[in-house]
């Protein structure tokens, strides 16, 4: 008699929890909100997972790929990722956990999107070090497309922070 061991969606999703964004290793694709959908087929032993880029031209994505089928791979199952532009990734995808650990990284959150199209200047984001208000923008130009540089007027020190999309 053999075991067979069935993987549900429910434990790829799981394991998806341990898959760090490249960039930004201290918060998951998940938390991150850039996994939109798995599709699995038990009798194929297949899954196919769909990603949605914060930035069509993110130079992280090939890497997130290769993370997320060597992660789902040890399930014995094929794994096929797809970058996807069925959906446009926002930071609201941002889970509350991988904003709390944005800020513990000493990445500022983004604000909630304001889901109207209108391009926003970045408003100044409160210091993840010292909770100050007194924040500026440095530069909207940041290690990557999707963080900026900010500056604490208060306890002196820059910080990043995540640009709302």
């Amino acid at each position: 008699m053999t075991d067979t061991f069935v993987v549900s969606e429910e434990t790829l999703w799981d394991a998806l929890h341990d898959v760090p964004d490249p960039e930004l290793p201290h918060i998951s694709l998940i938390d991150l909100g850039v996994i939109l959908r798995v599709e699995l087929d038990t009798q194929a032993a297949f899954a196919r997972v769909l990603l949605m880029p914060t930035f069509l031209g993110c130079p992280a994505l090939e890497m997130m790929r290769d993370m997320i089928r060597e992660r789902l791979e040890q399930f014995d199952i094929t794994v096929q990722v797809d970058v996807t532009d069925e959906q446009i990734w926002t930071s609201d995808r941002i889970s509350e956990e991988g904003r709390r650990k944005l800020e513990e990284a000493g990445i500022a959150p983004p604000a909630p999107n304001n889901q109207n199209n209108t391009i926003m200047l970045l408003e100044p984001a409160p210091c993840p070090h010292c909770g100050s208000r007194k924040t500026s923008l440095e530069s909207a130009f940041g290690p990557t497309l999707c963080r900026a540089i900010a500056h604490c007027r208060d306890c002196k020190q820059p910080f990043e922070q995540f640009k709302p999309l």
